[in-house]
């Protein structure tokens, strides 16, 4: 990104009012591994489009992420989709992960909302099953935040990740979802799956989930000031919990089913946040 990634997140968002017709959107949605039919049950798309039309944004290479974006109403609201994302094991840079969110910051989204396909470790969770992320470590040892500072009129790279995952927001999920669980998710660079011994681990740092994905987004929204949700769901057991091996395909073909489900839910909480 020649320009800068701030730069390149303002003429995308610039791009993306040309194609919507609207100057501003108020929250946004990225989905994750086969997430897609979600963006259906968050209501009619009015503008659909690759997102490489909005500069900045690679092609998707990875099966279950469409590669589009969707601008949609709910509660006469304008909501940004992202059917899919990039992640650091396609060989993309922290920058080129997180410009979809820095993109709908700079598009006037207030609340980001993270979804993504991860690996149970914490007994009791199911596969299929929806999971709050409370907290994460950041184990892919990069940061959307390292490099050049951040130009005038941005905040300084030292984000305040105390808050990341809005306490506020998840309750406003918990009482949507009635009880959704709650967890802490390790964030690992893949593509290849963990190990037993690394799942044993993170287990035993904390995690309850394990996924390639979500953190860097997460840092970069709320260094710009979003409030930040995201929601895992449940694809897998994680390696050496299930008895068996793991496939992208069986992860992708999980999310596709529940994924529907879930979009109703997504539709009630935003529905709930763009009225406050």
């Amino acid at each position: 990104m020649g320009a800068g990634p701030f730069a390149q997140a303002q003429h995308s968002a610039q791009r993306l009012a040309r194609l919507t017709g609207v100057e501003r959107h108020e929250a946004a949605v990225v989905l994750g591994s086969g997430w897609s039919p979600a963006a259906d049950a968050l209501g009619p798309a009015l503008t659909e489009f690759p997102v490489t039309e909005l500069g900045g944004f690679p092609a998707a290479t990875v099966p279950g992420h469409a590669g589009t974006a969707r601008s949609l109403a709910l509660g006469g609201r304008r909501v940004l989709v992202f059917l899919g994302r990039v992640h650091l094991y396609e060989g993309h840079s922290p920058a080129t992960v997180v410009h979809a969110v820095r993109t709908a910051v700079a598009a006037g989204c207030r609340v980001v909302v993270l979804t993504n396909a991860a690996g149970g470790i914490t007994a009791g969770l199911r596969v299929g099953q929806p999971a709050l992320i409370r907290e994460h470590p950041n184990l892919t040892g990069r940061s959307p935040l390292a490099g050049p500072p951040p130009p005038a009129g941005f905040p300084p790279r030292f984000a305040d990740l105390t808050d990341l995952y809005s306490a506020r927001l998840r309750a406003l999920a918990q009482a949507a979802g009635q009880g959704l669980a709650e967890g802490v998710y390790a964030a690992l660079p893949g593509p290849h799956y963990e190990t037993p011994a690394e799942i044993a681990m993170l287990a035993a740092l904390g995690a309850d989930l394990v996924g390639m994905s979500t953190a860097l987004e997460a840092i970069a929204a709320r260094h710009l000031g979003a409030e930040v949700l995201a929601l895992s769901l449940v694809t897998n057991l994680a390696a050496g919990l299930a008895g068996h091996g793991l496939e992208h395909a069986e992860v992708v073909a999980v999310a596709a089913t529940a994924a529907g489900r879930i979009g109703t839910l997504l539709a009630g909480l935003l529905a709930q946040v763009l009225a406050r």
